[in-house]
């Protein structure tokens, strides 16, 4: 509406000595307007039908300083929904049109539409213009999709932090439980036995569940601390290598021989933490599935790499059991860069064997 304004008005009044406003000068008016109103479907088509009505009014004679706005709005609308080819290519063709006809013109008419050279300029703001405007859009949606990328990319990260939280939580809470619960039902089951003809034997199994109910409940509340303090810090200290004798005794007190083999020298606390975990859960496979009398462990120091082994006398077929033992232990190696190994011995027995780097506390 605004371009049919100021075209209009343009059109109704013409110079002396010149072609004044006719049919003809209407017409091609309505060709342009009315082109206009699809320029968005069609800008190139649109383009080329408002290039010929302004070509028609220069070439019939009617003069006008306002009759390009149509090819204008129109040239800007190939730039702004196209790309820079095209926009090119529609230059090149829209400035050699505006010189020829304005020197086709210049000779028919008494006085020239202007210099060719010039008038071969005026179709090249228009495409500048939306080339100018095309282009920070581009630059605005392509910031808009790398925050959206980066958005995405944080809620990954968290999703995978909070899922290794999980699973690091739920390992800590089966190393804890299911350790302290195996000795303490065994031990439960001999006080049963004992009860009415060995009541000291009954008596000091008792004593060592109660002992070992309160360093469940220790541990538990040091875990559920660090999920309740704020910022996830830890409220005690995580257990070290030095820990595992007292861990033998309490599985001694169940009724395993255990042998103890502890020379690793200065670690990485995480790299004691996961060696004093396996070896936790190691003893606490053996004590619920394979019906031992005896295990070995040695924990030694082997060049870079600290080699954690518990191996027992028990039934083979066995095995560890379906639980979480074996998986708790193989992560548990791998999240420090170790690995781990678990089967059966020859001549019977079972063995887990895992390897931990000695000089780092995670995988590079």
């Amino acid at each position: 509406m605004v371009v049919a304004v100021f075209t209009g008005s343009d059109a109704a009044v013409n110079d002396a000595g010149h072609r004044q406003a006719d049919g003809v000068t209407w017409l091609l008016f309505a060709v342009s307007i009315g082109a206009l109103l699809v320029r968005s479907r069609w800008p190139v088509a649109v383009a080329v039908v408002t290039g010929a009505a302004c070509a028609g009014w220069a070439l019939y004679g009617h003069i006008g300083e306002l009759l390009n706005l149509p090819v204008m709005v129109a040239l800007y609308t190939v730039a702004v929904h196209g790309d820079r080819p095209r926009t090119v290519r529609t230059g090149v063709v829209a400035a050699l049109a505006s010189g020829t006809v304005s020197l086709v013109a210049g000779i028919d008419v008494a006085q020239p539409q202007g210099a060719p050279l010039l008038e071969m300029l005026w179709p090249l703001v228009p495409l500048l213009l939306g080339e100018a405007v095309r282009g920070r859009r581009e630059l605005v949606r392509e910031y808009a999709d790398r925050a959206e990328r980066a958005e995405a990319e944080r809620e990954r990260e968290a999703r995978r932090r909070v899922e290794q939280e999980r699973v690091r939580i739920a390992r800590e809470l089966h190393d804890v439980v299911a350790h302290t619960v195996s000795a303490m039902t065994v031990q439960a089951g001999l006080a049963l036995d004992a009860f009415e003809k060995r009541p000291e034997v009954a008596r000091a199994a008792m004593r060592q569940v109660r002992a070992s109910g309160k360093e469940a409940v220790r541990e538990l509340r040091a875990t559920v601390g660090v999920l309740r303090a704020e910022g996830g810090a830890p409220t005690g200290p995580a257990p070290r290598l030095r820990e595992l004798t007292e861990l033998v005794e309490r599985v001694r007190a169940a009724g395993l021989e255990v042998d103890l083999r502890l020379d690793g020298g200065a670690l990485p606390q995480v790299v004691e933490l996961a060696a004093y975990r396996i070896v936790q859960e190691a003893l606490t496979n053996v004590i619920r599935h394979a019906g031992a009398r005896h295990a070995a462990v040695a924990v030694t120091r082997d060049g870079d790499r600290l080699v954690v082994e518990v191996v027992d006398d028990g039934s083979a077929s066995a095995g560890p059991g379906d639980g979480f033992g074996l998986i708790g232990m193989r992560e548990r190696a791998a999240a420090v860069g170790g690995r781990t190994e678990a089967g059966p011995v020859p001549g019977g027995g079972w063995r887990v064997r895992a390897e931990l780097p000695a000089d780092r506390g995670a995988p590079e």
